[in-house]
Order: C-alpha cells, then sequence, then structure tokens
C-alpha cells in the first residue's frame, strides 16, 4: 500500500473494526465505507490490498495497527477520521453498544475530544 496515507489506512482500520462491532456489515455501513474511501480518495487499488490484508488479522491486531496509524496523524487527520468513523456509526440507524465503546475508547487513545468530533460532525450538512 504505497499510495495510502496513516491517516487514510488507519480510518480503514477502524472503520473496519466499527461496521463490523455488532456482528452485522449491514449494506448501508458498507455503502457509508465506500463514500469515505472516495471522499479520502483511496484508491481501489488501495483498498482492495487493505481488505486482502485485513481478513487474516485478530481484531486487537487491526484496532492496534489502526490506532498507531493515527497517533501519527496530525490533529486535524485524526479530528476528520473520526468524523468519519462518527457517521459511519450512524448510518444503519442503530448505534450498538460495541460501536459506542469502540469509538469512546479510540478517541480516548487518539487524544481528540469527543465534543470537537460532534461539533464536526453536525457541521456536515451533505454526508
Amino acid at each position: 500500500m504505497t499510495s495510502i496515507t496513516n491517516s487514510q489506512l488507519g480510518l480503514l482500520y477502524l472503520a473496519h473494526l466499527l461496521i463490523s462491532a455488532d456482528g452485522i456489515i449491514d449494506a448501508r455501513e458498507y455503502e457509508a465505507l465506500s463514500k469515505i474511501k472516495t471522499k479520502e480518495s483511496i484508491s481501489d487499488q488501495d483498498f482492495k490490498k487493505f481488505e486482502i490484508a485485513v481478513k487474516d488479522k485478530k481484531e486487537r491486531d487491526i484496532y492496534r495497527e489502526g490506532i498507531e496509524l493515527m497517533n501519527g496523524c496530525t490533529d486535524e487527520e485524526k479530528l476528520n477520521a473520526f468524523v468519519h468513523l462518527y457517521k459511519l456509526s450512524e448510518t444503519d440507524g442503530l448505534v450498538h453498544v460495541k460501536e459506542v465503546r469502540l469509538l469512546l475508547y479510540t478517541i480516548k487513545n487518539a487524544g481528540i475530544e469527543f465534543n470537537d468530533i460532534i461539533a464536526r460532525a453536525k457541521a456536515l450538512t451533505n454526508y
């Protein structure tokens, strides 16, 4: 994955965990992930490489790699990624307890303020 940035790859790792947290990958969640891929200019080739790489990893390894990648990013990159994750958690109409826990724990580990994420997410009118 040569052209993908740390923030993009970290976002994909954490998004993967988020959409599979409740045990069901809803079609709306996968569609939202596809929109994130487009908005973040992640190539189809890099996305396919990511999907292959994540397939054989354990959840804890995906989380560890995702948070390590995010912690290597600027605060602005982190905030942008967590806005995507926050919006992603809402896409299927139900926010599962595991999704909430994952989001809150990950936000804490990344050193981002939850209120900043909410404010930025609310400012987005077209997601």
